[in-house]
């Protein structure tokens, strides 16, 4: 007698909707002229009319189709989504990230626009599926975004198939609700040899991540192609999260992707960051190994995280033209004196 699965049922309905969906969000049906099968990972998917600037050919999506009323944004995810790397003390978490700044521009776009980020650091793709991906299917998003699997691969010993397995499930399900499904390739940490290791994983993943997006019709935001993101600039220390200017071009590259024009101030990187002499780069290795890469290890191996205490963001449904900080604010007006137990860092899983 088999387990009972009850997600896996969740995705099996949501298939028998795909089409239905599909027509609803003005996506076109997938799987009319391809196999089920995904492409071994090591294999690209050609793009003949991929954007030069790293993007997937856009597709038509409700948020920005003349005539179609805004919906709900929901974001599923680890510290990617969450915005860590993005320190903010009038946000939830402490953080702000490109999550939110996309909500907020949709919610300019149109005030009847609705958010909900259900994202949190450190967590691994098996459990943003099992704690993360029911309350998102059940919040009927128009549009849902959706990346894990970068923390999997930091693990001593990464499965990058169980991983894409993993994430087409999520995929899947989220395109059987109707929505239009923004996915992300994982980060190429291009900036140091001592994540090497990182970049032949990543490389993988995200073969087969653009193999599962075109068989679900998700649009892809390709970190590892944007070329912008080669700027030290737009990291944090940790070189595994984005910094504050990073969010910001996310947030665009997002908005670009879905067709939405938007108001974001993004510093020019026309101007290359002022060379390092050698006595600082070896310093600043030093600094890099001791301060990040040291403590990281040190929280893989014991299993603690400062997700342990935290709670999503938005787990609820807001609405943006209303104002992130004040819903933030009055959210947390009842706890006002308690101590606090998040406190914002970069020093986190992803």
């Amino acid at each position: 007698m088999g387990v009972a699965d009850p997600l896996g049922e969740r995705v099996a309905e949501c298939h028998e909707r795909r089409h239905v969906g599909h027509a609803r969000a003005g996506l076109p049906a997938s799987g009319d002229a391809r196999s089920s099968g995904r492409r071994p990972p090591g294999e690209l998917l050609p793009a003949p009319d991929r954007d030069p600037r790293g993007a997937a050919p856009r597709r038509s999506t409700p948020c920005c189709d003349e005539g179609v009323d805004p919906g709900r944004l929901v974001a599923v995810g680890d510290s990617f989504t969450e915005g860590v790397g993005d320190p903010h003390l009038r946000y939830p978490n402490g953080y702000r990230g490109w999550a939110d700044r996309l909500a907020r521009q949709l919610g300019r776009a149109d005030p009847r626009w609705e958010y909900a980020n259900l994202a949190l650091r450190s967590k691994r793709i098996d459990a943003v599926l099992a704690e993360q991906l029911p309350a998102a299917l059940a919040l009927r998003p128009t549009v849902a975004t959706f990346f894990a699997g970068g923390n999997d691969l930091l693990a001593v010993r990464a499965d990058v198939d169980g991983v894409l397995d993993h994430y087409e499930r999520a995929v899947a399900a989220l395109a059987g609700t109707g929505a239009a499904v923004v996915v992300f390739t994982a980060f190429d940490p291009r900036m140091t040899a001592l994540l090497e290791p990182l970049t032949r994983r990543a490389r993988a993943m995200n073969a087969g991540i653009r193999d599962i997006a075109d068989e679900h019709d998700a649009l892809v935001v390709d970190h590892a192609r944007l070329r912008e993101f080669d700027d030290p600039r737009l990291w944090a220390p940790d070189r595994l999260h984005m910094s504050r200017w990073g969010h910001k071009r996310m947030a665009a590259a997002v908005l670009r992707e879905i067709g939405v024009p938007h108001t974001l101030h993004l510093r020019r990187l026309t101007d290359p960051p002022p060379p390092t002499r050698w006595t600082r780069a070896v310093a600043d290795e030093a600094r890099f190994v001791r301060d990040e890469v040291v403590p990281l290890v040190r929280r893989r191996v014991t299993g603690r995280s400062s997700a342990d205490t935290a709670d999503p963001k938005w787990p609820d449904p807001v609405r943006p033209a209303d104002g992130l900080k004040r819903l933030a604010r009055e959210r947390s007006a009842p706890l006002r004196g308690a101590p606090a137990t998040v406190q914002p860092s970069t020093k986190v899983g992803r």
